[in-house]
């Protein structure tokens, strides 16, 4: 290499680290968006219905127990027993698996079944949802390094009581914590498995922006599973629950834990629906 160019590409240096991290959480952002925006994403979340024991019949006519937008006026029935839920529809019956993509087209719409704790509901999803057609886009607070920090590791696997915003609480496993210091203080967060396949580790937590810059609340993180002992906590991802963009949506809340005394200006602000 002509030794003329060798400062030149050291001074490149430090301008393509600076330009790389903006650009990372621009991309990240601009996926997040798009996530929201997809077909069968949040913003197309329409309606939650909790079933009762025996029938609840759906459709657009009033008389129904699940009153639809769109539709037949007596579109089937969803008949739910001991833990189980069938659906009648077009003269068929079939067994519905709760929390996956097995699905119940009525016209455009699509149903679902969800569990959390004893209780099942029928989830609606809307193509022409009112929240995709008025949706206008993320705000978040201008990316910074400083809040992408390293964390030590505790590994103390246990369960952890984590509440929802329809006043229910589940017991969650947690494989530990993480230590961090921010803003000159030293600081700790319980993650549990969103996703127990996975690993990953998934943190619902609340700081002192919360229902002033940014959703009231509190907000989720993910992070990889653990390496060497450390994690890290990129804040500049800290992104809104379901709940901030639909009504219709079972959002965990914080555990008292992850409630920090300090401001986190990082991650997507409020939105309201």
């Amino acid at each position: 290499m002509p030794g003329w160019r060798l400062p030149l590409l050291l001074a490149c240096v430090p301008l393509v680290a600076a330009v790389t991290y903006p650009t990372e959480i621009a991309e990240w952002r601009r996926q997040r968006e798009a996530g929201l925006r997809r077909d069968g994403g949040w913003l197309t979340v329409t309606g939650l219905f909790w079933l009762r024991a025996g029938a609840n019949r759906f459709g657009t006519a009033a008389g129904n127990d699940i009153v639809l937008p769109a539709g037949p006026a007596h579109a089937g029935a969803f008949e739910f027993n001991r833990g189980k839920v069938q659906v009648t529809l077009n003269g068929s019956t079939r067994e519905l698996r709760p929390d996956t993509d097995d699905m119940v087209p009525v016209g455009r719409l699509r149903l679902y079944v969800i569990q959390r704790s004893d209780r099942f509901a029928i989830r609606m999803k809307d193509p022409e949802s009112p929240f995709l057609r008025d949706f206008h886009g993320l705000d978040s607070y201008p990316p910074r390094e400083e809040y992408r920090v390293t964390a030590q590791f505790i590994a103390q696997p246990r369960k952890i009581p984590i509440a929802n915003i329809v006043g229910q609480t589940e017991p969650e496993d947690s494989p530990g914590y993480v230590v961090f210091r921010l803003h000159g203080r030293q600081l700790r967060l319980t993650p549990v498995f969103d996703d127990p396949a996975s690993k990953s580790l998934f943190f619902v937590f609340k700081d002192e922006t919360a229902g002033k810059e940014t959703y009231g609340a509190g907000r989720f993180l993910d992070a990889d599973p653990p390496q060497d002992g450390k994690v890290v906590l990129d804040f500049n991802k800290a992104y809104n629950p379901p709940c901030a963009f639909t009504p219709y949506a079972t959002c965990p809340l914080p555990p008292p834990e992850n409630r920090l005394a300090v401001r986190i200006e990082a991650g997507e602000r409020k939105y309201g629906h």
